[in-house]
């Protein structure tokens, strides 16, 4: 007998029909002899449209009561699904997030898992139960409900899955694994058997949204065995493990993120410090900078050009107009109409001449390149938000179309 953590995403419980579905891979695993956990997303479009409720109130709503409303989406999905699970005779019980002893910090509306304490959850498996918890939300230590951020509920399975020293984590979504490329763009993109911690890690924080990276992050800290497959078809899936393949291709993917804007301030004086002062203030507001790109000095001035998510673009500026404005002759802009296109791959790490043959074949589709940044197993590129898709298509098919 083994112990299985199962997460559904919202579009796995989108319809009673659905439901019904889910409801059956979840006691297909139960008949099998396993004590089975389920982690839940709210149903479909739910979050969102919970978010035009709450706009229709109030533009500004405190960040509190945004997540007390927007963890109800999961307690309308896991009530539904147990509700089909009785339908079919088995025991089963629901939790929401704090019931089934999930603690986190005090960051509304990207709150961070502190402790789980999974006794209730083990009470409840004890009496053969099938347990049924919310995912994407938790209490904080002035027992506050709060949310996780998009994609916590793969942090929520991940999570459990840890403090009950599960054997394996399974995330079901609407594709039938980890693909070199989103199938959904890329007609010729290959599910892989397999992927590294690392691997998915760098596709899952560059735009890849079959897994939240965070989840990713606590699987390889506590060397949980994730595996990623379809709700819709019974097929196996992607495992993402410490070792993929023994033999690397060069790289597993190629990931866009449209969620980007560029930053630009020119004609900063060539002085001690003021790289500091510029990042200080954006760390101060939690926004994290990617990709940087800095010019030589020239006639004692230095302009510098980086990115970060585009919906902390308002933030972003807020925290730097000020500080630009006090510096004669510097000039603050920005760029919303750009995107990031990265390969991933641990095969970068003994093969040459991965960059030139990205770079090669954007320039034979004339796709400018804004910007560069590399590291061990990946590279990005900035691009115009035009190019994007045609980007990802034209460099997958560099590296794959002539593999078997």
């Amino acid at each position: 007998m083994s112990l299985i953590v199962q997460k559904f995403g919202g579009t796995s419980v989108a319809n009673a029909k659905l439901i019904f579905n889910v409801a059956n891979i979840i006691t297909r695993a139960y008949q099998e002899g396993n004590d089975v956990v389920v982690i839940v997303s709210a149903q479909g479009d739910m979050t969102d449209e919970l978010i035009g409720k709450a706009n229709e109130i109030n533009l500004n709503a405190s960040k509190r009561e945004m997540d007390v409303l927007l963890s109800s989406g999961e307690q309308i999905s896991i009530a539904l699904l147990s509700m089909a699970i009785e339908k079919l005779g088995f025991p089963v019980v629901s939790l929401l997030g704090w019931q089934a002893g999930v603690m986190t910090s005090s960051t509304y509306g990207s709150a961070m898992i502190t402790r789980i304490d999974p006794g209730r959850i083990k009470k409840e498996l004890d009496k053969k139960n099938i347990v049924i918890v919310a995912g994407f939300q938790g209490l904080s230590q002035y027992y506050d409900v709060t949310t996780l951020g998009r994609g916590g509920s793969d942090t929520s399975a991940v999570g459990i899955a840890v403090a009950l020293s599960a054997d394996l984590c399974q995330i079901y979504t609407d594709v039938e694994g980890v693909y070199t490329a989103d199938p959904r763009f890329v007609k010729d993109a290959r599910k892989l058997d397999s992927i590294s911690y690392d691997e998915m890690l760098e596709l899952a924080t560059l735009g890849a949204q079959v897994l939240n990276n965070r989840s990713v992050e606590i699987a390889k800290k506590h060397h949980v065995e994730l595996e990623v497959l379809s709700s819709f078809v019974d097929v196996p899936g992607t495992i993402v493990k410490e070792v993929a393949n023994m033999e690397k291709i060069l790289i597993s993917g190629v990931a866009k993120d449209s969620n980007v804007a560029k930053i630009s301030i020119v004609g900063i004086p060539d002085t001690q410090g003021w790289a500091f002062r510029i990042f200080s203030k954006l760390s101060a507001r939690d926004i994290n900078v990617d990709t940087i790109l800095q010019s030589a000095a020239c006639n004692g001035k230095r302009d510098i050009f980086f990115t970060i998510r585009e919906d902390r673009l308002d933030d972003a500026l807020e925290a730097l107009s000020k500080y630009c404005e006090s510096i004669k002759g510097a000039k603050l802009t920005y760029d919303k109409d750009v995107s990031k296109v990265s390969i991933v791959g641990a095969g970068m790490q003994t093969h040459s001449g991965i960059a030139a043959k990205m770079f090669e074949a954007l320039f034979a589709a004339h796709i400018d390149i804004q910007m560069i940044a590399t590291s061990e197993i990946k590279v990005s590129v900035i691009v115009s938000k035009e190019d994007t898709d045609e980007a990802v298509r034209t460099v997958h098919n560099a590296f794959f179309a002539t593999m078997d």
